[in-house]
């Protein structure tokens, strides 16, 4: 419940309204909003600002310094800014405001991080799963296959029956913005999938079109894959857990690493735009680094000397 002394409480109120009528957002993006608007209005309580004649930029940017220090990321205080924006808005078209004190500020650049890969060899021993049991060739085909086509979460629980081509060895997936994509899929993967395929029919659904499906019969859900990998991961002794985005990395920096070409590469992901598929460039140059740094005689002595 909000404090009786914190400012605009009648103003936060409409707002919180016309976020739920007019907007209609999710009850969790409306959270969103309430978050990070309480982090202002208490550092407008702390300075005694009670009216909105008295919030400027500088005040905006005081606050996002104040946050800044206190470890808010890049990501968070983009979104901080982002929610008060709107809320000026808002404000500016109630005749609170006269013009909109966050408009020309910017957040700290986001940095960005570089996606946790697997080697060659770590990929092919979480992958290579033993056991012939119904839950086994299900594992195995389905970490095969998301190894093998590189493909989001998403797209392997939402993968059907008639989106594998075993005799071609293709996949037709549906990724972001429902736009689909056919997709090589290596021989190991085909193995795994002609296995799995031999023992699904004893568990599934008469109506059931999906290619994953539970001990139940029915299609498995994405915490059911996140959780499997993680029981998996220790199953195949990782140092570290693995998840299914993981893999899909994992298969775009060796695709990347062997053929070096990033065009290829960002069609077999299915994104978009180029500069997302460019993280992976990062990852090879990190490995030929590495690669460098052990190999090369001179870069050894100076490993050694430091």
């Amino acid at each position: 419940m909000t404090d009786a002394t914190e400012p605009f409480i009648d103003e936060r109120t409409a707002f919180d309204s016309y976020l739920r009528s007019e907007k209609q957002l999710s009850p969790r993006t409306q959270e969103s909003y309430a978050r990070d608007l309480k982090k202002f209005f208490a550092y407008c309580q702390h300075h005694n600002i009670t009216q909105f004649d008295q919030i400027n930029a500088q005040s905006v940017r005081q606050n996002l310094a104040q946050l800044h220090r206190a470890g808010l990321s890049g990501k968070s205080l983009r979104r901080w800014l982002s929610s008060l924006r709107a809320f000026f808005r808002f404000a500016i078209r109630r005749g609170w405001l006269k013009y909109n004190p966050a408009e020309d500020l910017q957040a700290p650049k986001i940095e960005k991080k570089l996606p946790k890969v697997l080697d060659a060899d770590q990929a092919s021993q979480f992958v290579e799963l033993s056991g012939d049991n119904f839950l086994d060739r299900r594992d195995r085909a389905l970490l095969e296959l998301i190894y093998s086509s590189g493909l989001r979460l998403a797209e392997v629980a939402g993968l059907n029956i008639q989106d594998i081509d075993l005799q071609d060895a293709l996949v037709v997936v549906t990724g972001k913005g429902s736009k689909t994509r056919t997709l090589p899929v290596g021989k190991q993967a085909i193995a795994a999938l002609r296995q799995w395929l031999a023992v699904r029919t004893q568990a599934v659904s008469a109506d059931e079109q999906a290619l994953f499906i539970t001990a139940r019969g029915r299609r498995i859900s994405h915490r059911a894959i996140q959780l499997r990998l993680q029981q998996l991961s220790q199953r195949q002794s990782m140092d570290n857990p693995v998840h299914p985005h993981m893999l899909r990395h994992s298969f775009a920096s060796h695709m990347l690493e062997s053929s070096g070409d990033l065009r290829l590469v960002q069609e077999l992901l299915g994104h978009a735009n180029i500069s997302t598929t460019q993280v992976y460039t990062h990852l090879d140059f990190q490995h030929l680094a590495k690669v460098y740094d052990q190999a090369h005689p001179r870069a050894q002595r100076k490993k050694s000397g430091d």
